[in-house]
């Protein structure tokens, strides 16, 4: 077997937006660890530039209007960069969710100069009608949903959760869908948070998470020996000192395989559709 995998490395940039839209925060306390994320990004973008690696950053237009110079920087350093919402809240309508949509869009285009082709929903609260707006709006791909792990797939619009009878699943469109999956994020591992729905621990030790990620790769690697590995992380999260010493360590194990190939998503997507073309298998 010749190994052939596609390894993403993806950030979700939510910096403030998180904590003022998707925790309502208040506090400069709450508030300051989305600053931080600034401070995450400078360190991750000097690690992928040791390393010779693009990856694909998904940017909330908040994140883009407070720090455009550090947007700038990362377009510039030949990243993608994909449309994150806006303030990192599910929409009220979906006429409010398009709206958001769109302002994602033209504050990305005006602020990196580059149109998003992918999208991930905040928080992973995909709707049904994003679907459609997807489609609408040319996107070439999701990363929001978790219906595989290593294998792309065709989103799908008219599906229908029966609770009187089976799922129905609806008909095939032409976004690609990129799955995450909770435990490749950083995010539930490591970041401690109170909120009104209880308290989230996290803090978990480096070497845990490293274990676990390393295993995901491992699996993948001599278990199915072709997909697509992917890393969702926050620069308010991974970019802390130890956690940064991990992600290091993981990229420079995975980069010794033979077959692997560090990839952003938008380049996935397309080598994935031109070889799976919609209604040709």
């Amino acid at each position: 077997m010749n190994p052939n995998v596609m390894v993403c490395l993806t950030f979700d940039f939510d910096a403030l937006s998180l904590w003022i839209g998707g925790f309502r925060a208040r506090s400069l306390s709450a508030i300051s660890r989305g600053e931080f994320g600034r401070v995450g990004a400078e360190r991750i973008l000097d690690l992928l530039q040791s390393r010779g690696l693009r990856a694909t950053w998904f940017v909330p237009g908040h994140t883009a209007e407070t720090f455009p110079t550090l947007i700038e920087r990362i377009a510039a350093a030949g990243h993608e960069i994909g449309n994150h919402g806006y303030l990192h809240t599910h929409p009220k309508s979906p006429e409010d969710e398009e709206q958001i949509l769109q302002h994602g869009n033209a504050v990305l285009e005006r602020i990196a100069g580059q149109r998003p082709i992918g999208f991930r929903s905040p928080g992973a609260g995909l709707s049904s009608n994003m679907v459609g707006l997807l489609v609408k709006y040319g996107f070439l791909y999701d990363s929001s949903l978790m219906g595989g792990d290593f294998l792309p797939y065709y989103m799908r619009a008219g599906d229908e959760a029966r609770d009187d009878g089976p799922y129905v699943f609806g008909n095939e469109v032409e976004v690609v869908e990129i799955p995450f999956t909770w435990g490749l994020d950083d995010f539930p591992a490591f970041e401690y948070v109170t909120s009104r729905g209880g308290i989230q621990q996290g803090l978990a030790s480096p070497s845990a998470v490293y274990e676990i990620w390393r295993g995901d790769f491992d699996y993948l690697y001599s278990r199915a020996g072709e997909g697509v590995y992917t890393l969702t992380m926050h620069p308010q999260v991974i970019g802390r000192g130890h956690r940064m010493l991990m992600i290091e360590r993981l990229i420079d194990y995975i980069g010794r395989h033979r077959g692997v190939t560090f990839a952003t998503m938008a380049e996935v997507a397309t080598a994935w559709k031109r070889a799976h073309p919609l209604g040709g298998r």
